[in-house]
């Protein structure tokens, strides 16, 4: 046959971040024909991610709207989906992970009769509002998909309880790990110039994110109170926090945090920041997928932020704790990290169980494996 027309669809910054190492590992392929569609869900963010790995779109939907919701971003995410798909013509489809713009993705290729591939498949909490709507789209993407690129042995499982064809499930590794170390560097440079004056050599910096939909009202308040409070209690602490642009966010980060100089609120960082950041950082608090990933490759514990978490991997080999929503919990437990030296050393020496930089090439490979241009299967991340 020719080449493997392949077109990667994705539209927020965490999607961009983790299938850079994927579409440019494509576009380097002699044997596939690479082509890339952003939804541009989130604008700005998105455009940072594309400007630092060098990826310039085939297709650009640009549907994000002032105070968009979830029904504005399917609609206008699957009916511009649906015309790309018919201009390109491709093989197979690419998407990733757990977003809206992955799920209208995931149809498009279905009522088009098209191949999808679902890179970091099979992540599960088994509440569909937890997290909201990631845990739906991620089911839906599952049903529709063709190739499953799992991280884990643990997401293979679940796709398996799913009915999932095993043949059809490739164990992969995250490639949110496979763009980290091209981009942390000890000599770094912050692009945020805040950030260049943070007393990372004398204090503990306490690297915090705070952005999901089931966080916004209470939940948020009391991340911003546990913060607060820490910052208070303890002298050689400080809390950098890239704050969304969501005013559900924003609003109350800085009504409750804005007038606290032991806190910095600054606004959303470039990956390249963001990870440096984690890098410098003494540990993370975070309701956020990818850095609950990222974070345990820069040996950084993380506090996660949530009730539950589609990451278990990290749960069991101790690199992630999950310390919920409540003010005095997230105290509680940040307290210890901050004033137990061999807990703190447990969780930073945790195996990182979601990859070993090399996801994006088992992912290639498994895709040429499939359409006949390659002779063997990927081995499987262990």
């Amino acid at each position: 046959m020719g080449k493997v027309k392949i077109l990667s669809i994705f539209g927020t910054r965490p999607e961009a971040i983790k299938m850079a190492p994927l579409v440019q590992a494509l576009a380097n392929c002699p044997h596939i024909a690479s082509q890339i569609c952003v939804t541009a869900q989130h604008r700005r963010m998105l455009d940072q991610v594309l400007d630092i790995f060098g990826i310039w779109p085939d297709f650009d939907l640009n549907i994000m709207v002032q105070n968009q919701d979830l029904a504005h971003i399917t609609t206008a995410a699957l009916n511009g989906l649906i015309d790309v798909i018919g201009r390109a013509r491709p093989d197979l489809i690419l998407v990733h992970g757990d977003t809206t713009t992955t799920m209208a993705a995931s149809l498009a290729a279905y009522y088009t009769r098209v191949k999808l591939g679902h890179v970091e498949a099979g992540l599960r909490t088994f509440d569909k509002f937890a997290p909201y709507p990631e845990e739906a789209n991620r089911k839906i993407t599952a049903t529709l998909a063709d190739l499953h690129f799992a991280p884990t042995r643990v997401a293979r499982s679940n796709l398996i309880t799913e009915n999932v064809i095993p043949e059809n499930i490739y164990v992969t590794g995250n490639t949110a790990i496979d763009a980290i170390d091209s981009l942390v560097a000890k000599d770094y440079i912050f692009k945020e110039p805040r950030l260049n004056g943070i007393d990372f050599a004398n204090k503990r910096i306490i690297a915090m994110t705070a952005h999901r939909r089931e966080n916004y009202g209470r939940p948020m308040e009391n991340i911003c109170h546990a913060a607060a409070k820490l910052a208070a209690d303890f002298d050689d602490i400080e809390v950098v926090w890239p704050v969304h642009l969501s005013p559900a966010v924003s609003d109350i980060a800085h009504r409750i945090l804005g007038n606290n100089n032991k806190i910095h609120l600054i606004r959303p960082t470039d990956v390249a920041d963001l990870l440096n950041l984690i890098d410098r950082s003494y540990f993370v608090m975070t309701d956020s997928g990818g850095i609950q990933e990222e974070a345990p490759h820069l040996d950084k514990p993380v506090l996660v932020l949530r009730e539950v978490t589609e990451r278990p991997e990290g749960l069991e080999t101790g690199c992630l704790a999950l310390a919920g929503t409540e003010e005095k919990e997230i105290y509680d437990m940040a307290a210890r990290l901050l004033t137990d030296a061999r807990e703190y050393g447990r969780m930073a020496a945790a195996k990182n169980p979601f990859g070993d930089g090399a996801a994006s090439r088992r992912i290639h490979q498994a895709i040429l494996y499939h359409f006949g241009l390659e002779n063997s299967p990927p081995e499987d991340f262990v």
